[in-house]
């Protein structure tokens, strides 16, 4: 249970904060100003990079073996039906709206997200240490 907490913990906290600013009318009020300074795509890109990111790093440590092995597809995946749920609650909340191509920005985010995680969590420089020690052929 710890494991599942470690992991999935996070993913359930950042949902919950993005449910609880999807259910505000004027969140504007409760955001940085400079957030306003973005297109609002591009703050749902950022905004859903971050689940993405989430989602990749609870299926790399805290899934199934057979998750981990498709980590990538599925956070995106995971990250993209969140953002359309989210776009679908907002329709009911006054003064929000839905648009498929703010889902279409949380899906992009995603995939950004989890490809830069996994990037960074592959990450090997050229002249790494293990190759300065390698004998020549």
């Amino acid at each position: 249970m710890l494991i599942f907490l470690r992991y999935w913990g996070p993913v359930c906290a950042y949902a919950i904060v993005i449910f609880v600013l999807s259910s505000q009318s004027h969140p504007e009020d409760n955001l940085p100003a400079f957030l306003f300074d973005f297109s609002d795509k591009v703050v749902h890109g950022i905004e859903y990079a971050v689940l993405g990111v989430l989602c990749y790093r609870a299926l790399r440590g805290g899934s199934v073996v057979s998750w981990r092995q498709h980590a990538i597809p599925m956070a995106i995946l995971l990250a993209s039906l969140y953002g359309a749920s989210d776009e679908i609650h907002q329709s009911f909340v006054p003064f929000r709206d839905s648009s498929w191509l703010d889902w279409v920005a949380d899906t992009i985010g995603a995939a950004i997200g989890v490809l830069a995680m996994y990037r960074a969590a592959n990450f090997r420089p050229a002249n790494s240490i293990s190759e300065a020690w390698r004998q020549p052929d």
